[in-house]
């Protein structure tokens, strides 16, 4: 009987671009990217930016940097590079002075103090601004390179679902990806523990 193992293969219909999610192949090594699901906020011919979505920074928002008592965010690792840094995507839009836009109402950064103040006064809520430490960056044709590699699945992204506080990212993200690749969610993390 011969067995096809075509689930393995990505067929993905959509490239890589500034606003879209990549999905991690079930076995895809590495802390930062085993079944992670990652937002592409720049993407170009001089590589490509994302956050991790769906793995929580055990350090709370408080430690990190001064801020309101009442106001506690998760944080995520955003990815291995620039972990000294913290980062932010937001729906604030025009609020934060240079926020760079990521799709429809999503942003990326912008004048860190003036979210502060935003923070402080009110007007950004919890569910409004996604923080991250570090970020995941791939140079000129590292992520094109990848994906031929199957290692990634390029599918559309939303940002409601984006700003939800959720750990299964990774997993919902493989669901709504349906055809063949709902078998994914069904593989251990690690096959020898099988």
């Amino acid at each position: 009987m011969k067995v096809d193992f075509d689930f393995f293969k990505i067929h993905s219909k959509l490239t890589p671009q500034k606003g879209r999610i990549i999905i991690s192949e079930p076995f895809l090594p590495g802390n930062y990217f085993s079944r992670s699901t990652v937002l592409l906020v720049d993407y170009s011919t001089n590589g490509a930016v994302g956050f991790i979505l769906n793995k929580p920074f055990e350090t709370k928002i408080k430690q990190l940097m001064t801020i309101l008592p009442d106001y506690s965010p998760e944080v995520f690792a955003g990815g291995p590079v620039g972990n000294d840094n913290l980062f932010y995507i937001h729906t604030l839009g025009g609020m934060i002075r240079g926020s760079i836009r990521v799709k429809d109402e999503l942003y990326w950064g912008g004048d860190f103090d003036e979210l502060k103040l935003a923070i402080a006064t009110g007007k950004a809520k919890p569910d409004q601004v996604k923080f991250f430490v570090g970020y995941s960056g791939w140079s000129p044709g590292q992520l094109d390179d990848e994906i031929a590699e199957n290692s990634w699945l390029v599918i559309e992204s939303d940002v409601k679902l984006i700003m939800k506080s959720n750990q299964n990212f990774w997993l919902e993200s493989v669901k709504n990806a349906g055809g063949h690749y709902e078998m994914w969610q069904n593989f251990p993390e690690d096959p020898n523990s099988n």
